[in-house]
């Protein structure tokens, strides 16, 4: 049996990726339509050996499909996700609007694939925060033999976290500075070439910046609402792949040894440390890849029970598309 399955914002970064993850997993695709603003239509994005001609949004009756992955941009999706999953299409929404909402899963499958059960109550499944996910999916076997008390986590998030936008401003700027021109920045506050920026998203009452909200309220809504959580998010000039430093409070023993050995046998999760020069993962080695990295394993003596970790993925992938095509094969395994 096959599906009938939207791709909305199929223009942009993401939706290019899922496009490609979609075919990637031979997902099984009866039909598929390409969907973006009135800007992109004609326009023409591959899904494997095809062609697909964009069509505009707001003139698209969902009525009859199976499926959409939304990642059009949170405002795009406040209005058409609900008018798709009203029509009987399940909605798999990469933008931040629904994650809070309590009668929403937010889904990573490796660690919460249960929470899908309430998915009819609103016809919508959110996929969370790109750094959020990958931190997740590696503190899940752990948290399951040891409950995590504490996080504290540094991320070197990549510009396309911003979209092609994003891309596009490092580009310019880093080839700028070599030709003598001045920067002037405008999807990020200040220039980003050669630069590392301590501030993702809007500022909050208390100091943080809302990415910083996110990376608390999703891991509490994902993993465990007890978990204390304290996060900065900074924008480092990489074009893809976010990184995390990750400090791990226990509320019990776990050694080292056990660990290492829980995250080998993870799944999602691939261990490279070894302790020696290019003994560790970076953004570049993991770009193009769907796996959640984890390198430099150490015990924090600091504390009664606890570790320090680097976690390493490709946001456009595992962080955004790959994660949403996982949902999509869940839904068909299990309810559809």
């Amino acid at each position: 049996m096959g599906y009938k399955v939207a791709v909305v914002g199929a223009t942009g970064a993401v939706g290019h990726a899922i496009l490609e993850a979609l075919d990637e997993v031979d997902f099984p695709v009866d039909e598929i339509v390409a969907l973006a603003s009135s800007a992109s239509i004609g326009k023409e994005v591959s899904f494997g050996d095809e062609t697909l001609k964009v069509k505009e949004l707001a003139k698209f009756d969902f009525e009859g499909f199976d499926i959409a992955l939304f990642s059009p941009g949170g405002k795009v999706s406040a209005e058409h996700a609900p008018r798709a999953a009203n029509s009987g299409c399940v909605v798999i929404d990469n933008t931040s609007h629904f994650r809070m909402d309590p009668d929403v899963p937010l889904i990573v499958p490796e660690v919460n694939r249960h929470a899908l059960e309430g998915f009819r109550e609103r016809n919508i499944i959110a996929n969370p925060n790109c750094s959020t996910i990958q931190m997740v999916v590696a503190l899940k076997p752990l948290h399951d033999v040891a409950r995590i008390k504490r996080i504290v986590v540094s991320t070197y998030q990549a510009v396309s976290g911003a979209g092609q936008a994003g891309m596009d401003e490092l580009y310019r700027q880093t080839k700028g500075i070599y030709q003598m021109e001045e920067a002037h920045p405008k999807e990020f506050p200040v220039p980003i070439a050669f630069n590392a920026i301590p501030h993702i998203g809007d500022f909050m009452e208390d100091g943080s910046t809302h990415e910083e909200w996110k990376m608390v309220v999703e891991t509490q809504k994902i993993l465990d609402p007890e978990i204390e959580v304290s996060a900065t998010c900074v924008r480092v000039p990489v074009f893809v792949g976010h990184s995390e430093s990750v400090n791990i409070e226990f509320e019990s023993p776990l050694e080292l040894e056990e660990a290492v050995d829980l995250l080998q046998n993870a799944d999602g999760v691939v261990v490279m440390d070894r302790r020696e020069a290019a003994g560790y993962i970076t953004p570049k080695d993991a770009a193009g890849d769907t796996a959640v990295f984890v390198s430099r394993l150490r015990e924090d003596t600091t504390v009664p029970y606890g570790l320090n970790m680097w976690i390493v993925s490709d946001n456009l992938r595992k962080g955004a598309a790959w994660n949403s095509v996982q949902i999509a094969q869940a839904l068909a395994e299990d309810y559809m």
